[in-house]
């Protein structure tokens, strides 16, 4: 009898497989790490999450099986939550430059610069008009990087240092308000922020120019040459790449997987 109960059990479990599948599949979930206020490449709209990046991480990781779970994150506990697994990568306006051994890296699908956001009328045209106005820059970030490397440049600023903000929405805020004379950012973000608000203008001179990638544990070669692989041959897809850049406003010529 129990030998019996076992065969029908068994029986029942595979029609359960056979018939629904849902049930019985595993699939395997990845979890992306980013900044939700990092307009065009990651930020909320209506209760969404979207950008550039998300939309060319779901396409990756659909394309290779994967279910992607969107984790967003504070941008100076990216590297904590990455080492505790929390999140399994970071796809989000990443620069590569100055993080070349700090991570496993996809290849560079993004040509990136760090240029300096102002209003119209401010007097500001040129690095120089800087001396003695107050930037700001978000925590950690690539602008961050740079401004740090530019040390000439950033003793002219007010007090000889920049002010950080948690991200660029608030820096943004307080440009408008008068709290600040310049931003540096990410020119992707610059040239969103500037299509939502005619009052900006971006200088000509960049303070430094950089590429995007996406980043992985140390150690995880293997899952991230398999995104990277993928990211590759979506980036081959003239009409997915060329939407999304209208879509979000990026330069389709800085886009490097062409």
């Amino acid at each position: 009898m129990k030998k019996f109960i076992t065969v029908l059990l068994s029986a029942a479990l595979a029609v359960c497989c056979f018939s629904g599948l849902i049930s019985c599949k595993k699939t395997d979930k990845l979890v992306l790490g980013f900044d939700a206020e990092f307009p065009p490449y990651g930020y909320e709209k209506n209760g969404e999450y979207v950008g550039f990046d998300i939309e060319y991480a779901k396409k990756v990781c659909g394309n290779l099986g994967y279910e992607l779970e969107l984790k967003p994150i504070d941008w100076d506990s990216k590297d904590a939550m990455l080492e505790q697994g929390a999140i399994d990568f970071i796809w989000n306006g990443f620069t590569y430059e100055g993080r070349e051994t700090e991570y496993e890296w996809t290849v560079r699908y993004l040509d990136n610069s760090i240029v300096v956001l102002v209003l119209s009328g401010s007097g500001i045209e040129t690095l120089d008009d800087l001396s003695g106005k107050k930037v700001a820059v978000q925590s950690d970030s690539s602008g961050e990087a740079a401004l740090e490397e530019n040390e000439e440049l950033t003793a002219t600023f007010d007090g000889g240092k920049y002010s950080v903000e948690p991200d660029y929405v608030a820096a943004y805020t307080k440009l408008k308000a008068g709290g600040y004379d310049a931003i540096a950012v990410d020119v992707g973000v610059a040239k969103y922020l500037k299509s939502t608000d005619a009052s900006l203008v971006i200088l000509d001179e960049e303070v430094a120019s950089e590429t995007y990638g996406v980043g992985f544990k140390k150690g995880n070669k293997e899952l991230c040459s398999k995104i990277s692989a993928e990211m590759e041959k979506v980036g081959k897809d003239e009409a997915f790449i060329k939407g999304l850049c209208e879509k979000y406003g990026v330069d389709y010529n800085a886009f490097l997987l062409k």
